[in-house]
């Protein structure tokens, strides 16, 4: 079958590479569309020559998984496995869920990594409803997933982006009111969604200047962001570094890790074991219209190196999710 590899040079190219034999535990899916992460490329050169790359994937149950467990024959499903860009696949049916009637296989294919890791970081630092919680990167995939779920939980969200025209796609996407946040070195005013029927209130900030104090950070960007993050933390907070975006190093001054009173925390996140319940919950909310997702391209898997330009090159917003093979 064919599937895209790492190649030499650390570059994605295609190759004829064996059928994937499923274990018992495993189910063949024939995947129809497969989402590209940021992780995905910026850290191809880590894999062996040959690796199938991938983590993200929907497709059609080919063959259900022999001991009885997971989706039957014929189900439409996301995944979240190593190897998703492939035409087939093998992945373990709690990696696996299926998709809900009215949601198409590319937003499926978009939800896996980004909204898993939104989901479990917030729930690793446990906002309360009318807590403080910051999101940095928040017109990323993770970071607008986690905007919409922490403001579902009850949270006051402060979701805060590098430009002012991202803010204003992601007020759009959230379906803000025109009233008034904070800005940054003189930038324009920027929209704030307002909560509804217990619903958290969204305000959508340009960096991190004139921002107080907060109870929760989901922390995508890294680097200075993550120092400046940190510093707005109060005591008895709990700051989840998710990303490094910037790639940048963070340098944090002398003494700014003490504070007085409850300790304040960093925790790293990267918990995406057995994730069949967890995107299943995802997938319905999706379903109902409480989260929306951003598509930036769906293209052809044969538009790799366009992706990757656009991926890494910061000029899209949104998953990039690209059709394998036949579409749906």
């Amino acid at each position: 079958m064919r599937a895209l590899v790492v190649g030499p040079g650390a570059e994605g190219r295609f190759a004829e590479v064996p059928e994937p034999v499923p274990r018992p535990g495993q189910a063949l899916v024939e995947v129809r569309q497969a989402s590209v992460n940021f992780s995905d490329l910026r850290h191809m050169g880590r894999l062996p020559e040959g690796t199938v790359l991938g983590y993200d994937a929907a497709g059609v149950v080919l063959r259900a998984a022999e001991d009885g467990t997971g989706p039957r024959e014929g189900a439409r499903v996301a995944a979240f496995g190593a190897g998703a860009w492939a035409e087939r696949a093998a992945f373990d049916t709690g990696s696996i869920a299926v998709v809900p009637d009215g949601v198409d296989l590319v937003r499926a294919a978009a939800l896996p990594m980004a909204g898993l890791t939104a989901l479990r970081s917030l729930r690793a630092a446990g906002p309360a409803p009318g807590s403080r919680v910051l999101v940095t990167g928040a017109s990323g995939a993770v970071g607008r997933l986690a905007v919409q779920l922490a403001q579902r939980a009850g949270a006051h969200v402060i979701a805060s982006v590098s430009r002012p025209e991202r803010a204003a796609r992601l007020t759009a996407g959230l379906g803000a009111a025109a009233d008034v946040a904070v800005g940054r070195d003189g930038a324009e005013p920027i929209d704030v969604a307002v909560g509804r029927d217990g619903v958290g209130p969204v305000d959508v900030v340009v960096g991190l200047d004139g921002v107080e104090p907060v109870d929760v950070v989901i922390e995508t960007v890294g680097g200075p962001s993550l120092v400046a993050a940190w510093a707005l933390l109060r005591p008895g907070g709990n700051l989840q570094s998710v990303g490094w975006a910037c790639g940048q190093p963070a340098v944090f001054p002398p003494n700014s890790t003490f504070s007085l009173g409850p300790a304040r925390s960093l925790n790293s996140f990267g918990d995406v074991t057995a994730p069949a319940d967890d995107l299943a919950h995802l997938l319905a909310l999706v379903a109902a219209g409480e989260v929306s997702l951003e598509i930036g391209l769906n293209g052809s898997w044969e538009d790799l190196d366009a992706a990757k330009t656009a991926q890494l090159g910061g000029s899209l917003t949104g998953k990039i999710v690209l059709a394998v093979g036949r579409t749906p």
